[in-house]
Parts: C-alpha cells; sequence; structure tokens
C-alpha cells in the first residue's frame, strides 16, 4: 500500500470513527466490555433482529449476569429463557461456552476464542477487538457490504478478509461496530442514504449490493417444528400434539424430535 493510499485510508477511519463517536446506537451490549455480555449479545445477533434481541438481551443478562451464573444453569433453563429467539442450539452452546470459561478463563485472542463451543470467526474477532484490543476486522454482511462499496468491486472469501486486514481502523472494537452501524443506519443494502454518509467521498461504488444467503421462510419450515417441539418438552407437553397443531405428519414430527435429542434440546423418553 503506497503512502497516499495509506493517508487516504486513514482519513477515511478517523471519519468514520469521529461520526461513530456522535451516531453510535445505544445497545445495551455496549455499556461495558465485558467479554460475557459482547459474547451473549453476538450469539443473540446471529440470525436475528436487533430489535428483537435487546429485551432479550436484558432479561437473560439479569438472570445470569455472569459466565459463571450461566454455567450453573441447567439447560432447560437457558433454553426455556431463550425460547422464541430461534436456532435453540446456539443456547446451548453458549451454556457450553460459559462452562469453559468458568473452568479455564477468558481467551483474549479471536484465535483462542474459536475454540469456546459455538464461536466462529466473526463472533472471535468481535470479541477479541471489543474487549481484548485485539486489531482484528469482524467479518460479517454489512462490513462485506461497506468494504465492497468501498473497494468498488463485491468482495468475498480470501480477497475480502485481506482488504479488511489492509484497511482495520484502530481501536479495531470501535471500528467495527462503527461499521456495524454504518451499515445498518446508512449504507444500507437496497436504498443508501449517501448524501448522509461521513466517507461518501472515499467510496468507489455505492451501486454495489451483495445479498445475503437467503434464509427459507419460518412458516411450514424444520425451523418453526423444532421450535415447537423444544417448546412443547419445555412446558411438559405431548410433542406429537404439538407437531400436529402445526399440521405436520407423524413422520415428521418423529424425525425431528429425534434429531433434536441427538442435539441435547430434548430429553429422550
Amino acid at each position: 500500500m503506497t503512502s497516499d493510499v495509506r493517508s487516504s485510508v486513514d482519513l477515511r477511519n478517523q471519519r468514520l470513527l469521529t461520526w461513530y463517536t456522535t451516531h453510535r446506537r445505544d445497545l445495551p451490549w455496549r455499556t461495558s466490555t465485558d467479554p460475557y455480555r459482547v459474547l451473549v449479545s453476538e450469539i443473540m445477533l446471529q440470525q436475528t433482529q436487533v430489535d428483537r434481541v435487546i429485551t432479550r438481551f436484558r432479561s437473560f443478562i439479569a438472570r445470569w449476569p455472569t459466565a459463571d451464573d450461566l454455567a450453573d444453569a441447567t439447560a432447560d433453563e437457558v433454553l426455556s429463557e431463550w425460547s422464541g429467539l430461534g436456532y435453540n442450539s446456539r443456547a446451548l452452546r453458549l451454556k457450553e461456552a460459559a462452562s469453559v470459561v468458568s473452568d479455564r478463563g477468558w481467551p483474549t485472542t479471536a484465535e483462542g476464542l474459536l475454540t469456546l463451543p459455538g464461536v466462529g470467526p466473526y463472533t472471535a474477532a468481535a470479541v477479541a477487538s471489543i474487549c481484548f484490543g485485539q486489531q482484528v476486522p469482524a467479518v460479517d454482511t454489512n462490513l462485506r457490504r461497506v468494504l465492497s462499496r468501498w473497494h468498488g468491486e463485491a468482495l468475498d472469501g480470501r480477497g475480502l478478509r485481506e482488504y479488511a486486514n489492509s484497511i482495520v481502523g484502530s481501536p479495531a472494537g470501535d471500528w467495527n461496530q462503527a461499521l456495524m452501524d454504518l451499515g445498518s443506519m446508512v449504507c444500507r443494502p437496497r436504498d443508501p442514504s449517501c448524501a448522509r454518509c461521513p466517507v461518501a467521498e472515499s467510496c468507489e461504488d455505492p451501486a454495489i449490493y451483495v445479498p445475503p444467503p437467503r434464509q427459507s421462510r419460518f412458516h411450514g419450515s424444520n425451523r418453526q417444528l423444532r421450535g415447537a417441539l423444544v417448546r412443547a418438552s419445555l412446558e411438559g407437553r405431548d410433542l406429537t400434539e404439538a407437531g400436529m397443531e402445526l399440521g405436520r405428519s407423524q413422520d415428521q414430527i418423529n424425525e425431528t424430535t429425534a434429531a433434536l435429542v441427538d442435539e441435547g434440546l430434548i430429553p429422550a423418553d
């Protein structure tokens, strides 16, 4: 990277972070850099909208304010608190991660955090940068879209990772969160508000849109059946009845029940 390009990148990052100082979203997991709170929020935010997570995050943290507290909870308690957020296996992996942390302490790098159950590259980078000051970009759909527009071509895979690593601002925790907010509030997928963008003059192509993989419809999906069966199990209801209320066949109910038992989401009879 030439000195002129480096200067341009540094100026853009400075403008982005200045904008973030004034316009950052007021989210309950941003009140501290406690890695437990950040990890809970990041796991909840996987496949779930921010507005839905805010209330559930507060309730979860009020019930289990530390990793030690969550490690001591039962699986049924955690699943009951998680009910309605979807993808219930996330809750069990989060409890497992809390148990590891309770026993061994927190890993302080993205590489170390990747060893925790349920933690992938994005979540590891987010926690490492926000909580432990590691200079790593947290690459998700928002960051991919914004950086593709900055670069002027759709980025993915190795090219995206290399570009992100070459331009990550300091501190990376603030830079990552600033990009999240920019992508959510200004650099939106289909209708970017370029007139309000603090770095519009250094954006190569705001028309680039990199759509995330399309999620299947919830109604009628296996996800809907899985959630209904987990709730029925926690409530002590008949699983077949709960499945048939959704219009599912006995074979579908039996197959899904067996999978949930194998995953530890419901007990075997």
